[in-house]
């Protein structure tokens, strides 16, 4: 259930920052990131799902969160976390994430058609991480999170995809999403990401066409991970 593939086109000194932070923050982010020399982001609204103190790994309850996802260079994307970080005060609970995705090697788990998968590699043992990102049916986000936590996973954010207008569909990682579908984005130990991305697809039943997705991808950095 994996594959590994490169985007056409990105160079191999761009990351891809996500900043998770408290509703309303999003724009002060974006705001430090062009003034930092990004040339631009995207703001997409989430919810976190934690409802348990032994949950916080995200540092995210049932309250609204911002998204915030920024494609840069390589340096250009840490030298931004870390002005983040500093801004926010990461360290401190309750106060947001920020992780850095490589955008070559792009990892992605697809249905098989077969229980279970290929296990994830973490390139050694240098990665800590991974981002996990299941693409769902609306009103199944719950059911994800149900089958990631039963599997390891401390927390997680749902985002709402929706288009510009009436019948458009947003993009992401250039895939086109509806409006009636969910992302929800959870970050996980490296260790734990076959197991949890194991046990969405199966409650899912994701190896029958429609019924979802699932993308894996290496976290070369994370900020406010305790």
């Amino acid at each position: 259930m994996r594959c590994d593939a490169s985007h056409a086109g990105v160079s191999a000194q761009h990351d891809m920052l996500i900043v998770i932070v408290n509703y309303g923050h999003g724009s002060k982010v974006l705001k430090l990131a062009t003034q930092a020399g990004a040339p631009g982001g995207t703001v997409l609204l989430g919810m976190g799902t934690t409802k348990n103190r032994l949950l916080e790994f995200l540092e995210l309850s049932d309250v609204r969160r911002e998204v915030v996802i920024i494609a840069a260079e390589s340096s250009k994307a840490e030298e931004i976390a870390e002005l983040v970080n500093k801004e926010f005060d990461l360290r401190k609970p309750h106060h947001g994430i920020a992780f850095i995705l490589p955008l070559t090697a792009f990892q992605c788990a697809f249905p098989t058609g077969e229980a279970g998968g290929e296990s994830l590699d973490s390139n050694g043992g240098d990665i800590m991480y991974h981002s996990i990102m299941a693409v769902v049916e609306l009103g199944k986000a719950e059911e994800v999170m149900e089958a990631a936590t039963a599997a390891g996973a401390r927390g997680g954010t749902v985002i709402k995809a929706r288009g510009a207008g009436e019948y458009s569909a947003g993009k992401l990682f250039h895939m086109d999403i509806e409006p009636e579908k969910e992302i929800v984005l959870i970050l996980s130990k490296a260790e734990d990401t076959d197991k949890i991305a194991g046990a969405v697809q199966e409650k899912l039943a994701l190896d029958k066409p429609g019924n979802g997705i699932i993308f894996c991808q290496d976290v070369i950095k994370a900020y406010g991970v305790s």
